[in-house]
């Protein structure tokens, strides 16, 4: 009679695939403890300097350096092959874990992966300083001195840009409404659709002139500070 044997490959996969979950999902933790604690030692190193970056660029600046310093971290746990993406992970659980809706942090993720390489394949500064960064020192200080005389992304030039569109959209509006009440107030005969057309043309004239000042502003700033360096 055949004996019959077990299959030690079978019982071999079924027991890895949770232990590797569990490793993943432990990795991950560690990172994102690990970030956070790196998080806030850099903001507190750098909080004399007071930057006066635009907020989205700030924002996505850390979080590139946080994904240098989850992939290095990551490796130092034996994840050499998959530690890069290890850190995406990590990074969209930091996120949600933040109260960003998870949709909203998946396309945060596809941003920041774009963002983190350059046009020559090469991975951006901030992920760079945040990989080779080692406790205590003021690597997030020098990924932001890159910047600090780049007028794109000051947080004055960001300030101007908000105000001009604020100008832009509530002063539209309110040249749209007085025109339609004239309109309709003094020209009582014209049908609603001619009453609103005059209201969008006169938001028109006032926001396009507006607009291109704006243009004008910015390429003046651009071209000076390109100048200037």
């Amino acid at each position: 009679m055949k004996e019959i044997k077990n299959n030690p490959d079978k019982s071999a996969v079924e027991t890895s695939i949770p232990e590797a979950a569990i490793a993943d999902v432990s990795i991950v933790d560690a990172c994102i403890a690990h970030a956070r604690e790196v998080k806030a030692a850099q903001l507190e190193l750098i909080k004399s300097k007071k930057y006066d970056f635009a907020p989205e660029f700030k924002e996505m600046t850390i979080q590139l350096y946080l994904l240098g310093v989850m992939w290095k971290f990551a490796e130092s746990l034996g994840n050499t092959d998959d530690a890069r993406e290890l850190a995406f992970t990590a990074l969209k659980t930091m996120l949600m874990q933040d109260r960003m809706p998870k949709q909203k942090a998946a396309k945060r993720i596809e941003f920041l992966r774009k963002m983190s390489k350059l046009e020559d394949n090469h991975d951006a500064l901030a992920v760079v300083i945040g990989y080779e960064s080692e406790p205590g020192d003021n690597s997030l200080a020098e990924v932001f001195d890159h910047y600090i005389d780049d007028m794109q992304v000051s947080g004055a030039f960001w300030r101007l840009y908000d105000r001009g569109r604020k100008i832009m959209l509530y002063g539209g509006l309110f040249v749209a409404f007085v025109v339609i009440w004239f309109v309709t107030l003094f020209m009582p005969g014209n049908s609603t659709i001619a009453t609103l057309a005059a209201g969008l043309i006169a938001a028109a004239l006032f926001v396009i002139p507006m607009f291109l000042i704006g243009i004008f502003i910015y390429r003046t700033k651009i071209k000076k500070a390109k100048q200037a360096g």
